[in-house]
């Protein structure tokens, strides 16, 4: 029996004192759920809902402190996250799903899977890896949460943006460029401190990846700096029967710079269900 469900845009939902905000479009048993990456929100997941909604109920929501989602005062991490998928999950009734994390929100799925195996039919890890920061890593961020704290936004977003775009989508696809650039400037400085904290912070995941039984299909960016398709090999060797596929001409974000081969695999991968 298919759940009753309210379509639509910036839908919103308390969890525990918190309000999730979500879009719900497209009809289907299995829905098809999508977490976005940092520092963004959940209209960074446009193309794939426009492009599914005809053939399958979609989902992406803002993860707590991001886009239109409140947070409280527990502190981030990327199995607080992964609660919060599922308690949307419950929250919604959908016992099971196909769920879609991008970067940090392959961290987060990867979580989920690995402590609630059962509610996943599918998942989706794109421009993603299981490996936890190197101390200079950590360091990294620890000194970039400094610089925010210190009024630094503007300079975290700048460089951020040429770091998650390859080339060609800075020189060609500049309204896309900047309209990230917005997200990332109007997220809060707490969110994206707090955020980088729990990224600095997180486990590594690459221990759990053989316990993965569900399918599993791995995207990523040829031109990836952030997390290199190196890394998104490690988890199609790891993860017993995936598929992986590079996009070529696409870096960190490669289901907005290469929409259309983005959604060609995923809608593949489903059909193939």
């Amino acid at each position: 029996m298919e759940t009753l469900q309210t379509t639509g845009t910036d839908i919103t939902i308390n969890l525990d004192g918190i309000t999730i905000c979500y879009d719900d479009f497209g009809k289907g048993i299995l829905p098809v759920i999508f977490i976005h990456g940092f520092p963004f929100d959940k209209s960074s997941w446009q193309p794939q809902m426009e492009f599914s909604k005809n053939t399958n109920r979609v989902i992406a929501y803002d993860i707590r402190g991001f886009g239109k989602s409140t947070s409280d005062n527990q502190k981030a991490s990327m199995s607080l996250f992964a609660d919060d998928l599922i308690k949307l999950m419950d929250a919604l009734e959908i016992h099971k799903a196909i769920v879609c994390g991008l970067s940090m929100g392959g961290y987060v799925l990867l979580n989920a899977v690995t402590l609630y195996p059962e509610r996943f039919e599918a998942i989706i890890l794109s421009d993603t890896q299981c490996i936890a920061d190197s101390p200079e890593g950590k360091e990294k961020r620890y000194k970039t949460i400094e610089h925010i704290e210190a009024g630094g936004l503007n300079d975290f977003a700048d460089g951020f943006i040429k770091n998650v775009f390859c080339q060609e989508s800075l020189d060609t696809k500049k309204e896309l460029v900047e309209r990230i650039k917005t997200i990332v400037l109007t997220t809060s400085s707490a969110t994206i401190a707090g955020t980088l904290a729990a990224l600095a912070e997180r486990s590594e995941m690459c221990s759990s990846l053989n316990k993965i039984s569900v399918p599993a299909l791995i995207l990523c960016g040829k031109e990836d700096k952030v997390t290199p398709l190196a890394q998104s090999e490690i988890l199609h060797q790891q993860i017993t029967g995936s598929t992986l596929h590079s996009i070529a001409q696409a870096g960190h974000l490669s289901n907005l710079e290469q929409p259309e081969i983005f959604n060609r695999h995923v809608t593949e991968f489903i059909s193939a269900l």
